[in-house]
């Protein structure tokens, strides 16, 4: 399974949230710096996440974005389910004509639960905690 860029860069850019001091505000500018995505996309990325309530923007000349949440509440599997869409085929039997005696629904279905249920175990915290590389690589723009 491969998540969409827009899942994958969600999921980086909580971990970039998740490394700076408690309450401190990064830019989206800063987080598209760090990973070399456009801007764009980091900001359509950045809205869903505040939606969801995983970030928190704050307006303003001194603004910016920070963890709507502590990190240890974030769990990977439920930010995945939140924003990611989650069909691996269309089963649908105007599209498939074999849908109805097909077993490959069944399969397909057992393992997206089985890789759900990974990354339920897996905490934003227990991604960065004990990371001190983690840090350094984010301190460092892409070039």
């Amino acid at each position: 399974m491969q998540l969409t860029s827009f899942t994958d860069y969600g999921l980086r850019a909580l971990i970039y949230l998740a490394t700076l001091p408690q309450g401190e505000l990064a830019s989206i500018t800063k987080v598209t710096e760090v990973y070399g995505v456009s801007r764009n996309h980091m900001v359509k990325i950045i809205n869903k996440l505040g939606q969801l309530g995983y970030v928190e923007t704050v307006r303003g000349k001194n603004g910016g974005i920070r963890l709507g949440m502590p990190a240890d509440q974030i769990v990977i599997g439920d930010v995945v389910r939140a924003i990611e869409p989650l069909q691996i085929v269309n089963c649908n039997e105007d599209f498939c004509h074999i849908t109805a005696a097909c077993r490959l629904k069944g399969v397909l279905f057992s393992a997206r639960q089985a890789f759900l249920a990974e990354l339920d175990q897996h905490t934003l915290a227990g991604l960065i905690d004990d990371n001190p590389p983690l840090r350094v690589l984010l301190d460092q723009p892409v070039a």
